[in-house]
């Protein structure tokens, strides 16, 4: 034992046998101590903030009480605190008539559910929790009521039904007055939302982060408690050996994950105009439930911390959306009922969405390809959540349809329901289809259904799918605090997965910040006013809107009334037109030149400038032109920053996302700027530009690119060669080291003299931005110095310039 304590005392305390009986009773004493201590009934307090609110009148005190119900008589002991700003008195009357309410399970015996209810009732009290005294008063009467009950401090958990901007406060004031003593843990319950974008978020989580270690932390996204959503798993995880051959691009069309309110925001229309419906259902909801469908499964789905790692790696497969990832909406009377609530002008009219489709793609091997659609919105006509996973159909049956079987046919639709509720069912459940597989469900807590006569769900009676709806039905709340109190953490937000959500969404949510949504009625009259369509990564509408489909005299000209413009601009061609016919026409010149070139020379060697310009043509050229032959084109790079390949500012990061993961290029075709060598970035000792340099020597035939894409910054550069920057401008080097005033700062380039022995060098430009340089370069000279984009003039090939009419016509 002494050793133990790192004491070596024997040879000592041989010569000193009094002390040495002295310290093994102490010893002994502290260990009974311990042991004693150990053996105590524990007590775990839990504190209810915001304990008068809505939230925790509905669902917080039911579940409550439901864990109470599941965990009397297992040796725990409860103490509930409601807590609010609420005054004494009218606190205690509010709690009274909540705890009145409570109910039991529907199986229990009426006389032990009111014998259960009268305990928890006096287990529970109301007290006004706000300054950092109350706090510490809090603390002193559960230490002193637990140490009076002869019982020792399991744990408390505090449970924060309050708003978000409240959150740092009584972060402060738990820390400081309220955390249990040695030995007794701490959790900290938050409510959505958890932030606006980003910089909120992290702002939020950092602040949290200064008092809560992250294991104490845990965000409620309630849909996670969903019977259903739970079960996503769990079902997965049962099925391996059926889904482990389906679960993936070859055999799925389509996942579905979808939440249709029939409500609208009357009367919350102050936290609507804040949110959206993007960050109310989205961003948390459907995102969450898209993790659960797409994850990789952990060899064991019981650990919290395989299955957050595993829900992170989603996070971080899904490709960036844009803005024509989404269609939006907004119901008729929203704006009318924004200016009732909140004062506004007769003239105010809202854009913030009621309605909203959103296309994801996910950039991994399992589902590259398949398109989840996450829709939500208000007065819609109908309530209903589900996930519904559709797969492919490859077979053809030569029975005419009245002979189909549905366990047998595999011409019939085949399709997985995550039925979330509501909507026909009205009840949770799990739907396979026959002709798929029986599913295996926990008998214990799931039931097989029984066909409801004339009752379809997905085209198909009810009777054709293997159908399993919950033992009991549980309230998603109560499913949470239980898992709170068991300390499953797979149940909640992490940190980490909040913020990789928000790096998601945000750039949409910018994107999207002034964009006029479509108007709907509500509910059946809606029609197909909100149906939509995909075609490659873009979302529309169906159906066109009628004063687009005949436009009056007053009406805004569409792209269509106007031709591709053809003109001169610096004595060399321009091509004009609207952003969407330009970057067709260019991407249908390009691939005329990969023809010419692969019929001529057997190869065709293009080079591809980054940034954000050449991002639609990219996605042009891999969803449009089945033609380009791929196989026989090498890809340069005409710019790279210095970044490791693999980093998001990465040039050929860019490329690799928009366009190369589409198209089938060979890999010894794809010439990446090697920028990373020695596990460093652009050391000239490392000599990156003079091995690219040979590169394009031993493969280009005289270094003449086949087509050169170039931009043009505000600034005038193209490429990476800048006025601040004379290298690359001149000389006999082919590839240079430069230096950008923006950060990444170090960048390498193609050279000018390398550019211009290009058979063509097309120029994008595009934006309003774009604009004034545009006007500016038109009137000067060959100053590549000052404008090096005035110094692009092929030696023997040709130069063709594109701008749309932002950048052309201002």
């Amino acid at each position: 034992m002494l050793a133990a304590l790192g004491m070596s005392a024997e040879p000592h305390l041989k010569r000193r046998p009094g002390v040495w009986k002295m310290l093994m009773v102490a010893v002994c004493v502290a260990l009974l101590s311990g042991l004693q201590a150990q053996d105590l009934p524990g007590q775990v307090s839990i504190i209810l903030l915001g304990a008068t609110g809505d939230l925790a009148r509905k669902y917080l005190w039911q579940g409550l009480f439901h864990l109470y119900l599941e965990e009397v008589g297992k040796g725990h002991h409860f103490r509930f605190h409601g807590t609010a700003l609420t005054s004494t008195e009218q606190g205690q009357e509010a709690i009274a008539k909540v705890l009145e309410s409570l109910s039991c399970p529907g199986d229990m015996a009426s006389g032990h559910c009111a014998e259960l209810k009268a305990q928890f009732q006096q287990l529970s009290e109301y007290r006004r929790l706000k300054t950092p005294e109350d706090y510490l008063a809090l603390s002193k009467d559960i230490e002193a009521q637990v140490e009076h009950e002869g019982l020792r401090e399991t744990g408390r958990i505090f449970y924060l039904s309050v708003p978000p901007f409240a959150y740092v406060d009584i972060a402060r004031n738990i820390n400081s007055s309220c955390r249990p003593g040695p030995g007794a843990w701490l959790r900290v319950v938050l409510e959505k939302p958890f932030g606006h974008d980003l910089h909120s978020a992290q702002q939020l989580a950092a602040e949290l982060g200064s008092f809560f270690r992250e294991e104490e932390m845990y965000r409620v996204d309630h849909y996670l408690g969903k019977q259903v959503v739970a079960q996503i798993l769990p079902f997965r995880d049962q099925n391996r050996a059926a889904l482990d051959g389906l679960w993936n691009r070859h055999h799925v069309e389509r996942v579905e994950i979808v939440m249709k309110e029939t409500l609208d925001a009357e009367g919350r229309t102050s936290f609507y105009e804040e949110y959206g419906v993007i960050r109310d259902v989205l961003q948390n909801h459907l995102t969450e439930v898209l993790t659960l469908v797409a994850m990789e499964l952990p060899v064991n789905t019981s650990s919290p911390e395989a299955v957050l790692q595993h829900k992170l790696q989603a996070f971080q497969a899904l490709r960036g959306l844009q803005r024509h990832s989404a269609v939006l909406g907004q119901y008729q009377a929203y704006s009318g009922q924004v200016r009732r609530e909140l004062q506004k002008p007769d003239n105010f009219h809202s854009l913030t969405p009621t309605f909203a489709g959103i296309l994801v793609h996910i950039d991994n091997l399992r589902w590259e390809g398949v398109p989840f659609i996450l829709m939500s919105g208000k007065a819609l006509d109908e309530r209903v959540s589900y996930v519904r996973i559709l797969f492919k159909n490859q077979a053809f049956c030569v029975q005419s349809e009245k002979h189909w079987v549905a366990a047998q046919s595999r011409c019939l639709p085949r399709q997985i329901i995550f039925y979330i509720g509501h909507g026909e069912l009205d009840s949770p459940a799990v739907l396979v289809s026959r002709n798929l597989f029986r599913p295996a469900l926990p008998s214990a807590s799931w039931k097989e259904v029984e066909g409801q006569p004339g009752l379809r769900l997905f085209g198909l009676p009810l009777s054709d799918y293997y159908a399993y709806s919950p033992v009991r039905e549980q309230d998603a709340y109560s499913l949470l605090i239980s898992h709170i109190f068991h300390c499953r953490k797979d149940s909640f937000v992490t940190t980490e997965n909040l913020l990789a959500s928000w790096v998601f969404w945000t750039p949409l949510l910018d994107s999207l910040a002034h964009e006029v949504p479509r108007f709907y009625p509500g509910g059946a009259e809606n029609g197909q006013l909100l149906d939509f369509e995909f075609s490659g990564s873009h979302l529309s509408f169906s159906q066109l809107l009628p004063e687009q489909l005949v436009p009056g005299p007053d009406s805004a000209p569409l792209p269509s009334d106007f031709q591709v413009l053809t003109a001169k601009y610096r004595d060399s061609p321009l091509i004009s037109a609207w952003p969407e016919e330009l970057i067709a026409r260019l991407a249908g010149d390009i691939e005329a030149a990969a023809v010419r070139a692969v019929r001529r020379f057997g190869e065709f060697h293009l080079a591809l400038s980054g940034g954000s310009s050449p991002v639609a043509l990219f996605q042009q050229l891999a969803a449009g032109h089945y033609s380009f032959p791929w196989a026989h084109t090498h890809l340069w790079l005409v710019d790279e920053r210095c970044v490791p390949l693999w980093d998001p500012e990465s040039n050929f990061q860019g490329l690799q996302t928009h366009l190369l993961q589409h198209v089938r290029v060979p890999h010894y075709n794809v010439h990446p700027m090697p920028v990373h060598r020695r596990q460093r970035l652009c050391a000239e000792e490392d000599q990156g530009a003079q091995a690219y340099a040979e590169e394009i020597s031993a493969l280009v035939t005289n270094g003449s690119f086949d087509l050169v894409l170039l931009g043009m910054g505000t600034d005038g550069h193209t490429a990476s060669l800048f006025p601040q920057s004379p290298a690359g401008l001149d000389g006999e080097q082919l590839v240079v080291l430069t230096t950008s005033p923006s950060s990444p700062h170090r960048r390498m380039s193609l050279s000018l003299p390398l550019i211009n022995r290009a058979r063509k060098v097309a120029v994008l430009v595009m934006g309003r931005m774009k604009r004034e340089i545009a006007m500016l370069v038109s009137r000067v000279g060959h100053e590549p110095k000052k404008w090096p984009i005035s110094g692009v003039l092929p030696d023997s090939g040709q130069l063709v310039w594109y701008m749309d009419y932002d950048a052309f016509l201002g």
